[in-house]
């Protein structure tokens, strides 16, 4: 009796201590992983700046994808990041995608609608066709090469490829080398084809937001905040393609249509997004993966340029039927490369806001059919392979039921 009396007053502190114990050890044994990612982001940092400094399209979020790959190969396995850190990468893309959107936009598309989703559509389906070719020739999982080759929207298309089933990094780079492709020859074609004017004033169709006077950065973080919280929630809610961008995405794009003046989306942020997919991305390379990509990455150079002439086609084609001046329409309708086509453009005297609202448009319709469309093609050629699988055993018992009776007739039975 005396023991459990004089035990009754340590047994409250002894959960205490053992809590206490546990975090201690918790924060011990994270230390490693804490001082690993730390190195990651400060490393990705500095070659975000690099490449920032440097020029090179979408810097901040190959320089930091490469920083992964080299850590992933210096360790020799995937060392994958915290899921919130790419989650809030996403939510970032996703609300930087709306902000490129405006009514005014959609207005000045509809003008030539019929002819514009003609074209759209006549491009996707051979960006699709592109993807179905390497997947064919590569051994690349058909989810993975189709994503790889949609043409536009290339960092949206990286956040949601994971969640997918795609391989993130492989459509990473499948992407980019496109992107490098169509901002490295359209330009220059465009050129070539149209010289430039100066004596021609710059049009502009559409009204940009630099127009308008914009709202004070807190209340812009406010809203941003509000939208990537509630577009989450309804990205989980509606079971939607990659949550936690198209929640975001369509919840912004609807509050920043609604608002009178348009947010500031500050560029730190949107770097800092670009970097967190990156480096999220980067982190998850293996050699098998760059073994199998680089038959790939010859296979689309050739691919893409394809394309490229292509498109140049239908721009073509588009000038013929809508009277739209050459260069407007050639750069109106190249697969990516939307500031590239902006700048060039503005050079050669053309119409900056109706190449923008033709790029936006599309853009906008890749990123609402796309995901689906992707799934739905994966699905229908998975059934089939399953429905070939499930048929062959039958025609194979068929034969060697047939065989014996073959050979009873062989032998006059």
């Amino acid at each position: 009796m005396v023991w459990q009396l004089s035990s009754l007053p340590e047994s409250p502190s002894i959960p205490n201590q053992d809590r206490l114990s546990h975090w201690r050890e918790k924060l011990i044994d994270n230390l490693p992983q804490t001082k690993r990612i730390t190195q990651q982001i400060i490393t990705a940092i500095g070659v975000g700046l690099l490449f920032s400094w440097l020029h090179v399209p979408v810097g901040w979020l190959l320089g930091p994808m490469l920083v992964g790959i080299g850590y992933a190969i210096s360790l020799g396995r995937r060392q994958p990041l915290p899921s919130n850190f790419k989650l809030i990468g996403q939510i970032v893309v996703g609300l930087v995608t709306a902000t490129r959107f405006s009514p005014e936009t959609i207005s000045v598309a509809t003008t030539y609608a019929v002819p514009l989703l003609l074209c759209v559509l006549l491009t996707g389906s051979l960006s699709l066709f592109n993807g179905y070719l390497l997947s064919r020739w590569t051994g690349i999982d058909r989810t993975t090469s189709l994503l790889g080759f949609i043409p536009g929207a290339a960092s949206s298309i990286v956040v949601m490829s994971e969640e997918m089933g795609a391989d993130a990094i492989a459509v990473a780079l499948l992407q980019y080398i496109r992107v490098l492709l169509v901002v490295l020859i359209m330009p220059s074609a465009a050129i070539l084809l149209v010289p430039a004017n100066l004596d021609t004033p710059v049009t502009t169709t559409v009204a940009t937001a630099s127009t308008l006077t914009t709202l004070p950065m807190a209340l812009s973080l406010l809203i941003l905040a509000g939208c990537g919280i509630l577009g989450i929630w309804a990205g989980k809610r509606f079971r939607l393609p990659s949550p936690g961008f198209f929640g975001p995405f369509l919840v912004g794009l609807a509050a920043f249509w609604a608002l009178p003046n348009p947010v500031q989306m500050p560029q730190p942020l949107f770097a800092g997004g670009l970097l967190l997919i990156g480096l999220s991305v980067g982190v998850q390379f293996d050699w098998q993966t760059a073994r199998k990509l680089g038959k790939a990455v010859l296979i689309e150079i050739g691919l893409v340029i394809g394309l490229i002439i292509i498109c140049l086609g239908i721009g073509y084609g588009f000038h013929c039927v809508t009277g739209v001046d050459m260069a407007t329409a050639i750069l109106g309708f190249t697969p990516g490369g939307i500031e590239a086509m902006v700048a060039t453009v503005m050079q050669l005297g053309g119409d900056t806001g109706l190449v923008l609202a033709m790029q936006l448009t599309r853009m906008l319709s890749i990123l609402m059919i796309a995901p689906w469309l992707v799934a739905f093609l994966v699905k229908r050629a998975k059934a089939s392979d399953d429905q070939s699988y499930s048929i062959e055993p039958v025609i194979t018992q068929e034969k060697s039921t047939l065989k014996p009776n073959c050979d009873s007739v062989a032998a006059g039975k």
